[in-house]
């Protein structure tokens, strides 16, 4: 009995992507209580962004190595160098030394939708004999990790199964293209996995490859949502903007006149309901921009004029 039609296309799909899958295996140096250092390999995934040496994982995969070894599809184990991470966002660029490597197609993730099939692809459990494959829908968009408050990118939701093992590899689409790279999975749940979208992994291989690491803009506050019982104190709507807790001091905030108390509204024409929004917002202008910011002192509406400057340190998000 021959193959349906959909079985033909997910085959075809997992065709096209597993020569651009590949296993990542790392070496860190650990210390017991007693002092006695060991070593502690692991492996996840990776795929290739292009044919000139360069695959996307992880930063969870490659922080902290002491050695890094790639093995391709082909069967070829090379040395693998770490370009640069970004920790917020968990993803991480590799390097190795060959220029003939078959990158992978990206897809349009900002044109995913609900309910569309999803493939996840990647050396679960670190099995011999090439990659695994689980097939899944996208079951949500825009997803933050369950844990964690400042994951940077909105990410997608998915029951295709990631198990240890795939993290770093491509969450990928029926036509064989990369969607997203599988970076999580919930441990106590069943069918939740996670995968950072390919649009914003493109953009952030595309800074550690020209800088070795990603630069954000900073404005120098720190916010909270506008809850119910705090938005009562302020006579305000519930989720109509940010409330300003701190203004760091000499920051572009501090400079243009904010203040702790005051509510943003909005940044250059986008508005700001929750901290998401407003990294999402902060993301869109360059650093060294003079952006406009909209918010409300005691009822009346103003802004402001603040000079986006890198952010000093990753832990803090605007």
């Amino acid at each position: 009995m021959g193959l349906t039609g959909f079985e033909t296309e997910v085959t075809r799909a997992v065709a096209t992507i597993s020569p651009s899958v590949a296993s990542v295996e790392t070496l860190r140096i650990a210390q017991r209580r007693g002092r006695r250092l060991f070593a502690a390999p692991a492996a996840a995934s990776a795929v290739v962004l292009d044919a000139s040496g360069y695959l996307i994982t992880n930063q969870h995969v490659v922080e902290g190595s002491s050695q890094l070894t790639v093995h391709l599809a082909d069967g070829r184990e090379l040395p693998g160098e770490v370009v640069g991470g970004d920790a917020v966002t968990d993803v991480a660029l590799v390097k190795v030394e060959a220029n003939d490597l078959p990158a992978a197609r990206r897809g349009d993730s900002e044109a995913l939708q609900v309910g569309q099939m999803a493939l996840a692809i990647g050396h679960a459990l670190g099995l011999p004999g090439g990659p695994t494959v689980s097939a899944g829908v996208v079951s949500a968009l825009g997803r933050p990790l369950p844990g964690s408050d400042f994951i940077f990118e909105g990410l997608i939701q998915t029951d295709a199964a990631i198990n240890p093992g795939n993290s770093g590899g491509p969450l990928a689409d029926l036509t064989g293209a990369v969607i997203g790279i599988n970076a999580a999975m919930v441990p106590f749940a069943q069918g939740v996995g996670f995968a950072i979208p390919i649009h914003a992994v493109g953009r952030i291989a595309d800074e550690l490859r020209q800088k070795g690491r990603v630069v954000r803009p900073w404005i120098g506050v720190q916010v909270a949502d506008l809850r119910p019982e705090v938005a009562r104190q302020y006579a305000l709507e519930p989720n109509s903007g940010l409330l300003v807790a701190e203004v760091v001091p000499r920051s572009p905030s501090h400079r243009a006149g904010i203040r702790p108390g005051d509510v943003l509204r909005r940044v250059g024409p986008f508005a700001v309901t929750n901290i998401r929004e407003l990294l999402s917002a902060l993301s869109k202008f360059p650093v060294g921009a003079d952006v406009e910011i909209g918010f409300q002192r005691r009822g009346a509406p103003m802004a402001a004029s603040v000079p986006l400057q890198e952010s000093p340190e990753i832990s803090r998000p605007a």
